[in-house]
């Protein structure tokens, strides 16, 4: 009884107290004194969780790591990229980030592990450096570089690589595009965007074809090791015996190693619930030129895939005749022939030729190394602050692509080649 008479000794004290303390913070709360629900709530820490459970939770505010998600039927696309470097390629790279830069979009960017770590923490430091690239946070250094192997299935490898970061990172993305540092574009993104706007977000843009050819016996039947798959430093391939005869469970195809990839085809080939994609990766990597012949090999073994793909890999690519092995480099003199062509992209091309800056003034119009003109852009000097992301400005370019695109669309449709 004691106890009892204690209690109840202070609890009208107790209950007075409260009283005076629940009139203050309304009153101070009214008067502006205390700022926000969020002020009062910090005030009760002394109550067990579960007792304030109903009151609004402390928050921190994160930097947005993706861009904010598209206006209700707003209908623009967005592409994911992968823009890959070697050794010496820096400044390339540089340059071709900005060129295909939209805040819109989301970017991997990768200097394998032949390039000086120096040149690597470069492009790191001034990505994060970068204030348009550091607000929107959609630009993404590996910076685990992987060892790349020209012709070898360390290509593969890496492309694979920046598809996963990408899944990973964000759903919010329709397009997956492999571009190099000698890769440049020859539309706006704008452009781009505005011409995918109304495509079918299933199509892959794969270039394609089953006449090996001289490939039957130079690629498809030699066996052939990629040190880059075991070895920390740079070599090239080599062959190895017996032969082995072509397949008979698939289908060899062959193409242009460079792509547009639709979100579901880049899905099946990562997340692989059919076994075929991994069956195909082991394959090639003993297949030379892997990354001109998988990702068709792929597609075109899939019925509901094959009627997805459209034949052309939008570059510009120039051959010199006869063929050599790498293509012709483009320059100044190839200008009205890229332009022409209706292409998004064109390669390859040495660091500052002078037909990028032609492209810069004619296409682009990007000035002083920032970004091209776009929608979005503000600030002054232009394009140096971010406006409106969802707001696009195509311009002559978008007319070339969009006539280029539905030719190629219309003769996908016929089926008249596709996975031939």
């Amino acid at each position: 009884m004691g106890f009892l008479n204690i209690e109840k000794k202070w609890l009208y004290p107790f209950l007075v107290c409260s009283a005076i303390c629940m009139l203050f913070l309304v009153t101070s709360f009214n008067m502006g004194l205390v700022s926000s629900i969020h002020s009062i709530n910090s005030l009760f820490f002394f109550l067990p969780s579960h007792l304030r459970s109903n009151q609004t939770s402390s928050f921190s505010v994160e930097k947005r790591t993706t861009p904010a998600p598209a206006p209700a039927k707003s209908g623009i696309p967005r592409f994911a990229y992968l823009i890959s470097g070697s050794k010496g390629d820096l400044e390339k790279l540089w340059r071709t980030l900005h060129a295909l830069y939209h805040p819109l979009n989301h970017y991997v960017v990768h200097m394998d592990l032949e390039s000086p770590i120096e040149e690597r923490n470069e492009i790191a430091h001034r990505i994060e450096r970068q204030h348009v690239f550091a607000e929107i946070g959609n630009v993404y250094v590996i910076t685990k570089s992987n060892m790349v192997t020209y012709r070898g299935p360390t290509m593969v490898a890496n492309t694979l690589h920046a598809c996963a970061i990408l899944l990973k990172r964000s759903k919010d993305w329709d397009w997956f595009i492999n571009l190099s540092a000698s890769d440049y574009p020859l539309v706006t993104q704008d452009d781009l965007l505005y011409t995918f706007s109304d495509l079918d977000r299933g199509l892959n843009f794969i270039e394609h074809t089953s006449q090996l050819g001289w490939k039957f016996d130079k690629r498809a039947m030699p066996l052939i090791v990629d040190p880059g798959l075991y070895m920390s430093n740079k070599s090239d391939v080599f062959w190895v015996e017996p032969n082995r005869p072509l397949p008979t469970a698939f289908k060899l195809f062959t193409g242009s190693a460079w792509m547009v990839l639709s979100h579901d085809f880049v899905e099946y080939i990562i997340w692989g619930w059919d076994n075929l994609p991994r069956t195909l990766l082991m394959y090639y990597t003993n297949f030379l030129s892997s990354p001109e012949g998988y990702f068709q090999t792929v597609a075109c073994n899939v019925p509901e895939l094959a009627k997805t793909i459209v034949n052309n890999d939008l570059h510009f690519i120039s051959w010199d005749n006869p063929p050599q092995q790498h293509p012709h480099v483009l320059n100044i003199n190839d200008t009205d022939k890229m332009f022409e062509s209706g292409a998004a992209f064109a390669r390859k091309f040495n660091q500052d030729d002078p037909s990028l800056d032609v492209i810069d003034k004619k296409i682009l119009r990007r000035r002083n190394g920032l970004f091209p003109l776009g929608g979005w852009c503000t600030g002054r000097p232009k394009c140096s602050e971010i406006g409106n992301i969802y707001k696009l400005k195509p311009g002559p370019g978008s007319q070339r692509l969009h006539r280029h695109v539905a030719r190629l669309i219309l003769k996908a449709k016929s089926g008249e080649d596709q996975c031939k």
